[in-house]
């Protein structure tokens, strides 16, 4: 299939395309590379349109040139501080540019649609392990803002057929090849915690550590970014195959806290890797585990990369050859 992958000179966006490619489809990268790297067109070879999604001139003859048949979206802002700092470029960006992307969609007759939603959207949790049933209210406006596009995608859905899969991430990380996460400013923890292993950084800093939780510090669900790749081409070919609208959990579906996380860095790199305790972020959920066995059910989808280690060993392998990211390249 033809596949137009918004954001795919990003991080989860360009692991998708080198999935999309090795299985065949034909992707098409489109990006104004405000988060994303020019670089990756390259390193992938596939062709990119570097341009705003707000240009529906620009989309829309993307979409007909290359005769798209699926829209992936991951052209996201995705910081939960940054989105409690600045909640109208999250919801610009995230929702009305997505509405942008629709519509153009819609007046083209692209009517498949596989979208980056996230567990943001259940905010703090009343069980868990955390189930697609799980009631959804955001703590922050980024889980806010994902949660709004999916209620617009079924009323899309119901109004002029659009089928979808909202695919609700956990937390991504881990590399894959040449592709790795580099993102400036970078507050995910994984890289953070790999950065001051490398000496990039003097300290991790630990938002919290009076959390409900074994040790005080948030609990969050892993998931190589390779797996999540993976999940995104199953999707497609569930939408090709005639199947209808969908929202479904992508986790390893155990969680580790934020200091398991550092202590497991420091095992695999074999760095000491200094820690600061910070107040806590707002937004910040305690403990997110993904119940992920619809994904495995309708999807056939099982994580390669189950394990916290070898997660974190594919991350500090690109790293170590890629000392300053894209940028050295």
């Amino acid at each position: 299939m033809n596949v137009l992958v918004a954001g795919g000179a990003g991080y989860i966006g360009s692991h998708t395309v080198k999935r999309l490619k090795e299985a065949g489809h034909n992707p098409v990268i489109y990006d104004n590379v405000s988060r994303g790297h020019r670089e990756v067109a390259d390193i992938l070879k596939v062709p990119a349109v570097f341009a705003d999604l707000n240009d529906r001139d620009t989309l829309a003859k993307a979409l007909r040139d290359h005769k798209i048949d699926c829209v992936m979206h991951f052209a996201a802002y995705a910081y939960v501080g940054e989105s409690v700092e600045k909640p109208l470029d999250y919801y610009w960006n995230n929702v009305a540019t997505t509405i942008s992307v629709l519509q153009v969609m819609k007046d083209v007759g692209v009517t498949r649609f596989v979208f980056s939603s996230t567990c943001a959207t259940y905010g703090e949790p009343q069980t868990v392990p955390i189930a697609e049933n799980h009631p959804q209210q955001p703590t922050n406006p980024y889980g806010w803002s994902k949660l709004f596009m999916e209620r617009i995608m079924e009323s899309y859905d119901h109004a002029y057929g659009l089928r979808f899969v909202a695919l609700r991430y956990f937390n991504a990380c881990g590399a894959a090849g040449e592709l790795g996460e580099d993102h400036d400013p970078e507050t995910h923890l994984i890289p953070n915690v790999l950065r001051a292993a490398s000496g990039k950084i003097s300290y991790v800093s630990v938002f919290g550590n009076t959390y409900p939780t074994p040790d005080g510090t948030p609990v969050r669900d892993y998931i190589h970014v390779s797996d999540l790749a993976d999940a995104h081409c199953r999707a497609l070919d569930y939408l090709r195959d005639g199947g209808k609208s969908e929202r479904i959990n992508l986790g390893n579906g155990h969680g580790y806290s934020v200091l398991e996380v550092i202590e497991a860095a420091r095992q695999v790199t074999g760095k000491p890797i200094e820690v600061r305790i910070e107040p806590p972020r707002p937004g910040d959920p305690s403990k997110l585990v993904a119940d992920a066995q619809y994904a495995r059910t309708l999807l056939g989808w099982q994580p390669a990369y189950p394990d916290l280690s070898s997660i974190l060993e594919s991350d500090w392998k690109w790293r170590v050859k890629h000392p300053d990211g894209y940028a050295a390249d």
